[in-house]
C-alpha cells in the first residue's frame, strides 16, 4: 500500500523557486536622445536590452540595467534589431551582414527635408543588408514620447516591410511598449513614413489658410469703411483703432463664421443623403477634406473668439475710452444736464453681454471636449450631443449675440458708409443660413426620412424599378 501511494504522490515545489521565464533581449544601435529612450521604454516593459556601439567603453549614461557591446556582439545576441543612427553612418551595417542575416532591423531614422535621397533610408538599408528583414517604424515618435509612454496625442506606431513575420514581431513589440501599431504596407512606403515627421500641421493648413484670408479681408474692409472713410469725407485721423477697436471687430467676426462652417458640412451632408436616397454614396471629395478639418475650424474659431473677450475686456482702460468719458462729464457739468437712463438700451446691452458670455461658455465647453484626453473619456452618445446638439446651441448663441449687438443700426442709414453693409451684418448671412437649414432639417418629415436613410434604408428609383421589370 505504500508503494502505491509512493507511485500516485506528486513531488511539489514552492511558487517563488519555480524557474522565472527569460525576458526577450533586444538590440538598440545607437546610443544618443532617441536610442537612450527606447532602451528605457523596453526595460519598462519587460525586455532586456543590449547596445551596439562603437566605443563601448566610452558612449555615455544607459538607462541602468542595459549591456554595451561592440556593434557585431550585440548583433548575434538578439532576433530583432533597432537602428537608432542617422543614414549617414548606415555604411559599417555592410560589414556585419553575416551577423545581421535573418534578423529583424527596425530603422527609426528620419531625414531633415524631403527628397534628401533617392530612396528612402530603410530601403537604402535593405540594399546595404539584404539577408536581413528591414521594417520602418517607431520613427514619427519622438524621444519624449519613448521616455513617458503613449499618450493620446502620440500612440500610434506606423510600420512597413516586405516580411509579414518581421512586421508581426515589431507589431508585439510595439503593442507591449503600449503603443497601436498600423501597417501602411511594403517597404515601398517606407518614403512615406519618413516623410510624416517633416510636415508642418497637416490637417490644420487649409483651416490656417481660411482664418488668414477670413481676417485679412475684413480687415481690410473696416479699415476702409471706418478709417479711410473717416479720413475722406470728415477729415478725421482715427487711425488708432486699427489697434485694438478694428481687430476687436474682425475677431469675432471670423470667429462666427468658422463656427458655421463646422456646422454647414454636416448640414449639406444630410441634404446630399435626402437627395440621393441613400448613405451608401460616397460624398464628393471637397466634402470629405471640408469634414476632415471641422475640428481644427473649431479649434480655430474657439480661438479668435478669446480674442474678443481678451479685447473687450481691456476696454475700460484704454486712453481713447477714459477720454471720452471724463469728455462727456465735462461737457454735462457745463450744461448742468444729465442723461436720462434709457430701460430699451439698458435691457439690449445686458442681453448682448449675457448671450456673448453664454455662447463662449459653451463655446468653451466643446473646444474642452474635443481634446483626445477628454473625448475618450466620454461615451458616443455623450460626444455626439455635446458636438451636435451644443454646438448648434453655441452658434444659435453667438449669433443672437451678433444680432443684440447690431439691433436697429440696419435702419439707419449713416452706417452704410460708402453704400456699403456694415462687417457684422456680412457675419450674420452664413450662420443665420446655417440655423434655417437645420431648422429644416427637425422638420418631423424630414427628420424621420433622414433617419431611416442613415439607419440603412434606401429610396428605390422608379426608372430603375422599370428598367428592372423589363430585364426580367
Amino acid at each position: 500500500m505504500s508503494k502505491e501511494v509512493k507511485s500516485e504522490s506528486v513531488s511539489l515545489c514552492p511558487l517563488d523557486t519555480a524557474a522565472a521565464p527569460v525576458p526577450e533581449l533586444l538590440c538598440i544601435f545607437g546610443t544618443g536622445d532617441l536610442g537612450r529612450s527606447l532602451g528605457q521604454r523596453l526595460l519598462q516593459s519587460g525586455y532586456r536590452v543590449v547596445y551596439g556601439s562603437r566605443r563601448p567603453h566610452s558612449c555615455g549614461p544607459l538607462p541602468q540595467g542595459t549591456q554595451v557591446m561592440s556593434h557585431a556582439a550585440a548583433a548575434q545576441s538578439a532576433s530583432l534589431v533597432f537602428i537608432c543612427i542617422h543614414r549617414e553612418h548606415y555604411d559599417f551595417l555592410e560589414t556585419l551582414a553575416p551577423q545581421l542575416k535573418g534578423k529583424v532591423l527596425v530603422d527609426v531614422s528620419n531625414n531633415l527635408k524631403k527628397n534628401l535621397y533617392p530612396e528612402a533610408n530603410a530601403e537604402y538599408l535593405q540594399r546595404l543588408v539584404p539577408g536581413a528583414h528591414v521594417v520602418k517604424a517607431f520613427n514619427t515618435l519622438s524621444a519624449w514620447a519613448l521616455q513617458n509612454g503613449p499618450s493620446d496625442a502620440n500612440r500610434q506606431v506606423y510600420l512597413c516591410g516586405n516580411s509579414a513575420d518581421a512586421k508581426q514581431a515589431v507589431t508585439e513589440t510595439a503593442t507591449k511598449l503600449g503603443f497601436t501599431a498600423l501597417d501602411r504596407g511594403s517597404l515601398s512606403a517606407a518614403r512615406e513614413l519618413e516623410d510624416f515627421p517633416l510636415q508642418l500641421f497637416p490637417e490644420w493648413r487649409l483651416p490656417l489658410r481660411l482664418a488668414l484670408g477670413l481676417n485679412i479681408t475684413f480687415y481690410v474692409y473696416v479699415v476702409v469703411r471706418d478709417v479711410v472713410y473717416g479720413y475722406v469725407d470728415q477729415g478725421k485721423d482715427i487711425s488708432f483703432r486699427m489697434m485694438v477697436s478694428l481687430p476687436n471687430k474682425v475677431f469675432p467676426i471670423v470667429s462666427l463664421i468658422m463656427l458655421s462652417l463646422c456646422y454647414l458640412p454636416g448640414v449639406i451632408a444630410a441634404f446630399l443623403q435626402l437627395y440621393r436616397g441613400t448613405k451608401y454614396k460616397r460624398f464628393p471629395d471637397w466634402l470629405d477634406r471640408w469634414m476632415l478639418c471641422r475640428k481644427q475650424l473649431g479649434l480655430l474659431a474657439l480661438g479668435f473668439a478669446s480674442l474678443h473677450v481678451l479685447y473687450t475686456l481691456i476696454i475700460p482702460i484704454r486712453y481713447y475710452v477714459r477720454f471720452r468719458i471724463a469728455a462727456n462729464t465735462v461737457s454735462e457739468a457745463k450744461l448742468n444736464k444729465t442723461s436720462e437712463f434709457d430701460t430699451t438700451m439698458a435691457w439690449r446691452t445686458d442681453s448682448y453681454y449675457a448671450m456673448g458670455i453664454l455662447g463662449y461658455g459653451v463655446y468653451l465647453l466643446l473646444g474642452i471636449t474635443s481634446l483626445p484626453s477628454v473625448s475618450n473619456a466620454l461615451s458616443w452618445r455623450e460626444f455626439s450631443f455635446i458636438q451636435s446638439k451644443l454646438g448648434y446651441l453655441t452658434l444659435f448663441l453667438c449669433t443672437f449675440h451678433t444680432y443684440l449687438y447690431g439691433w436697429n443700426k440696419f435702419l439707419n442709414p449713416s452706417y452704410y458708409k460708402w453704400y456699403t453693409l456694415p462687417a457684422y451684418m456680412l457675419s450674420l448671412v452664413l450662420p443665420s443660413v446655417v440655423m434655417v437649414l437645420r431648422l429644416l432639417l427637425l422638420l418631423p418629415c424630414v427628420d424621420r426620412t433622414l433617419t431611416r436613410i442613415r439607419q440603412g434604408w434606401e429610396r428605390t428609383d422608379p426608372e430603375d424599378d422599370s428598367k428592372k421589370s423589363l430585364l426580367t
